[in-house]
């Protein structure tokens, strides 16, 4: 089978926006949890915002925000990054098994921690407010922060 790569570079902008939002949206969903109780989960219950987790909370509501739209992708993915790093080693690596966090259930920690970087480097993708805040066409979005 052959593959286009004009098509494969024509579309490379709008799977990096795919992956964007659909990660934003994932995102947020934690602290939607943790701040709003929707989806409701048991354990916020009574949830204090001046907390560790109520920070964290904000930080996912509002940096997903900014991720779903696109809007300072990269220092945003970057400050999400560092959290969700700080978030496996905190919450997940301290219960042991640090280099295995299937054992410690600290694998979205790691996955979404490795996303955001991936976008510090990568941009927006098309589909964003940076691309437009930055005059980018479809075609070169990729290339906007």
């Amino acid at each position: 089978m052959k593959i286009d790569n004009a098509l494969l570079e024509t579309w490379k902008p709008r799977a990096l926006a795919l992956l964007r939002i659909v990660t934003a949206y994932l995102f947020m969903a934690h602290g939607t949890a943790k701040l709003f109780g929707i989806p409701h989960i048991k354990m916020f219950d009574g949830l204090q915002l001046a907390s560790l987790v109520g920070l964290a909370g904000a930080l996912e509501v509002f940096g997903g925000a900014l991720l779903l739209i696109g809007l300072f992708t990269r220092p945003v993915a970057f400050v999400l990054s560092g959290f969700m790093a700080v978030a496996y080693f905190m919450a997940h690596a301290s219960q042991g098994h640090a280099l295995l966090p299937i054992l410690n259930q600290g694998e979205l920690a790691v996955l979404y921690s490795f996303l955001f970087l991936y976008f510090v480097f990568a941009g927006a993708g098309a589909w964003s407010v940076d691309s437009i805040r930055f005059g980018a066409t479809p075609h070169l979005a990729r290339s906007a922060s």
